[in-house]
């Protein structure tokens, strides 16, 4: 039987060096990626084993080693982190990410500037 659940992981922080502008590839910015996935429950619920559910552990890694590297849009970003979840997870039905920029350089006052793209198994596929 199954039985879908939610994995999320909210305020993830990485100091990363997206942006159009060369000071924002220079000196880098707060981002913070939330995720949330739905996955199929059932079998970790009576296990209470690892390897039946995804490894929220590995997710991190995944979206740590993305923010590592530098793009332009955070639509870039985010389109990587949903590609390598895709890959390496593939036991997502759906799942989101959002990726926020503090303090975007929009010449105003601006606390974040933030993306959501989607993923997994059930999503449209689109060629990021």
């Amino acid at each position: 039987m199954e039985r879908n659940g939610v994995i999320e992981l909210v305020g993830m922080e990485f100091l990363a060096f997206h942006g159009c502008l060369e000071e924002e590839r220079r000196n880098g910015n707060l981002f913070v990626v939330d995720f949330r996935g739905t996955v199929d429950m059932a079998a970790a619920a009576e296990s209470d084993d690892l390897s039946d559910t995804e490894d929220y552990g590995v997710l991190y890694g995944i979206i740590r080693d993305e923010m590592a590297k530098p793009s332009n849009l955070l639509e870039h970003v985010a389109g990587r982190i949903v590609r390598a979840v895709e890959e390496r997870m593939p036991g997502f039905a759906e799942f989101s990410v959002t990726v926020s920029k503090k303090n975007p350089p929009v010449g105003g006052v601006c606390a974040w500037s933030k993306i959501t793209m989607a993923g997994g198994a059930s999503s449209p596929r689109n060629d990021l």
